[in-house]
């Protein structure tokens, strides 16, 4: 299956996609955490690509997609995701978000629920931060801005990934740790503070009316899959699925686990409502 890399343009800023499967086919659109870009879903939209339409782009000052000058917020990243899909003529799509991705995705549901086919949130959560997370992720900023991202990264890779993935993911440790070196700084530091600023959305997660999976790493340090739960006990009718041997990045750690649960959860969507 071939992905195509594709640049459209959004707004006035260009953006960066990846592309498999059939135009005709059921649109399934990939949102990446943070600080990554569209590569981290590569093995989906191979997978998936044969029977679906599978989109991932590159959250804006991510990859290759142009930041823009205007501040980052959860709410402008959550109107990307709409104009892209309004770019790509797509109606209505799945929607599989990863961490910052799952936000983009819960936030873009309070105002445009009729554009979901469905949902998939990982290693995600529907909370605000703290007052200690707001703080520490103004001391990281500071801390960008003073050494670079050298440090930052690695100390990163202490939390994103499960303790065994260091000796068999090797491969997906090393993506990583390039994929965040090669973000720009001021993107990370843009990105930090719109996820400090980010309001909840559990009080919107109650009124979904579309199928749900969440899937959460079983040693998620980041988004725990208690957090998982809460979102499972607020969304009526949503599957939850914890994925063994797999810490924040569940589709990179356990793909063979993480795409079973995504391809059963596809199978029951009812394709005519797209």
């Amino acid at each position: 299956m071939a992905l195509n890399s594709k640049v459209l343009l959004v707004g006035e800023n260009h953006t960066s996609y990846l592309e498999s499967g059939d135009v005709d086919e059921l649109p399934l659109i990939f949102i990446h955490g943070f600080p990554f870009n569209n590569k981290m879903w590569e093995d989906q939209l191979i997978k998936f690509g044969v029977e679906y339409r599978c989109i991932a782009y590159d959250v804006r000052g991510h990859g290759s997609s142009e930041a823009g000058e205007v501040n980052f917020s959860i709410g402008l990243f959550a109107e990307d995701l709409i104009a892209i899909m309004d770019a790509l003529k797509i109606e209505k799509a799945v929607i599989v978000g990863l961490s910052m991705g799952g936000y983009v995705a819960m936030k873009a549901i309070e105002k445009y629920s009729l554009r979901f086919a469905g949902l998939v949130l990982c290693d995600t959560q529907c909370v605000a931060d703290t007052e200690e997370g707001k703080e520490k992720r103004k001391k990281t900023i500071g801390f960008i801005e003073r050494n670079g991202l050298e440090v930052y990264a690695d100390e990163s890779l202490k939390n994103l990934f499960a303790p065994a993935s260091f000796e068999t993911k090797q491969q997906a440790v090393s993506f990583i740790h390039s994929t965040i070196l090669n973000t720009p700084a001021r993107t990370i530091c843009r990105t930090l503070q719109a996820l400090a600023e980010r309001n909840e959305t559990c009080t919107s997660l109650p009124q979904i009316d579309f199928p749900v999976l969440i899937v959460v790493g079983a040693e998620d340090k980041i988004t725990s899959p208690e957090a998982a739960r809460k979102m499972n006990g607020l969304i009526g009718g949503s599957e939850l699925v914890i994925i063994p041997e797999a810490g924040h990045l569940s589709n990179l750690e356990n793909p063979i686990q993480f795409n079973f649960h995504l391809k059963e959860f596809l199978k029951k969507l009812n394709h005519s409502n797209v």
